[in-house]
């Protein structure tokens, strides 16, 4: 196959994973971090630069600079429906890596050795992805791992058909073959096929076990069992990084509410997790316990397959000016959800007799006033 051919069969593969990825979020079946995509679209224009000025008049360069491009769309289109979070340690080598390559390049004018250093630190930028995946291989199952594999593959054959670069030169590309491939074999080979990942009713199980389904609702997504529980079984974690009470953003909607007050001066931010789709209700089956292991979900009654899993919100939240129109449809539904205060005196002690208030809501003089926190929207 000429060159030429490979060149626009390894641009597609990269456009198709980079739609399907788009998609993944649209449908909340991966969860991408803002800080990340944004480090990733920084360093991936650097890297298609940097090649192309190592190896001028490259076809292969054509196939980075378009992916370089797609990122872009990609990060733009996520903006709105992803996270902030604190970039983690790989994350910040990368940034400085990414910044040392460019002074490289545009002081030094060393196109080749920056270009060697943004390759260094592909294996590196894909740390908290492979982490991620490892704990929880439904937060990156998306068939976008596998075109972009096949992508890079296309790429190779591209510089190999074209024979105007040496082993060096390859590096980056054989890089991201092992980093795509790798995540794509941890997610599962068969989310190549994007018809069984986003048919209309696709499920999205949990990995540990498959005691859950994610559906749809008159409130959107919901987590619903697949299994009976009984009384105070643990259902789920809650995870999430910590997040200051002044870091949570002030006007939050849809699925971008997934904030959890966790201290009086601490919120737990998006899982990307299953955790991140369990609803409120005013007659809820499950009850958070706070412990020195974490935050986990148990079942407050026993729960029948094919029920909707759920919470009431109150029970986390100190002193705040949040409150929500509620919605859930049981019968005793108190319309608008605040504040644990907002709680009958009745309902307050069921919760605390059961250990299933957040640790600053255990005694009644907890709900002394406490600094104001952000107004914060549940989805």
């Amino acid at each position: 196959m000429p060159f030429e051919l490979w060149v626009w069969v390894a641009i597609a593969f990269h456009f198709a994973g980079y739609g399907t990825y788009l998609l993944g979020l649209r449908r909340q079946q991966v969860e991408p971090n803002r800080a990340s995509w944004l480090i990733w679209s920084a360093a991936t224009v650097i890297e298609a630069v940097t090649y192309s000025a190592a190896n001028p008049g490259s076809p292969t360069a054509f196939v980075f600079l378009a992916s370089a491009g797609a990122c872009i769309l990609v990060l733009i289109g996520i903006w709105r429906r992803s996270a902030w979070a604190r970039p983690t340690r790989p994350e910040t080598i990368c940034m400085i890596a990414s910044f040392a390559a460019l002074i490289l390049w545009l002081v030094f004018r060393e196109a080749f050795w920056a270009h060697m250093l943004v390759v260094l630190v592909v294996p590196i930028s894909f740390l908290p992805t492979w982490a991620s995946a490892r704990a929880d291989p439904a937060r990156e199952a998306s068939p976008a791992w596998g075109l972009w594999t096949l992508g890079d593959t296309a790429a190779l054959l591209t510089a190999l058909a074209a024979r105007d670069e040496g082993v060096s030169e390859l590096a980056y590309i054989v890089m991201e073959i092992v980093c795509h491939a790798s995540v794509w074999a941890i997610v599962g080979l068969g989310t190549i096929n994007p018809l069984a990942r986003f048919g209309p009713r696709a499920p999205h199980r949990s990995t540990a076990g498959g005691d859950f389904d994610v559906g749809d609702t008159h409130l959107g997504k919901a987590v619903f069992a697949r299994r009976a529980f009984d009384e105070g079984e643990p259902l789920m974690m809650f995870t999430g990084r910590r997040i200051r009470a002044d870091r949570v953003p002030s006007l939050l909607r849809g699925s971008a509410d997934r904030f959890v007050q966790v201290t009086p001066d601490h919120f737990m931010g998006p899982s990307g997790r299953i955790d991140d789709l369990v609803n409120h209700s005013c007659d809820p089956n499950g009850g958070l316990r706070f412990s020195p292991h974490g935050v986990t979900l148990v079942a407050l009654r026993a729960i029948a397959p094919g029920e909707e899993i759920s919470w009431d919100y109150s029970t986390a939240l100190a002193q705040s000016n949040w409150h929500m129109i509620c919605r859930c449809g049981a019968s005793g539904c108190r319309r608008v959800i605040g504040n644990f205060e907002t709680l009958s005196a009745e309902r307050q002690e069921y919760f605390r007799a059961r250990n299933l208030v957040a640790p600053y809501l255990r005694r009644r003089d907890a709900l002394a006033p406490l600094p104001a926190r952000p107004h914060v929207r549940y989805g």
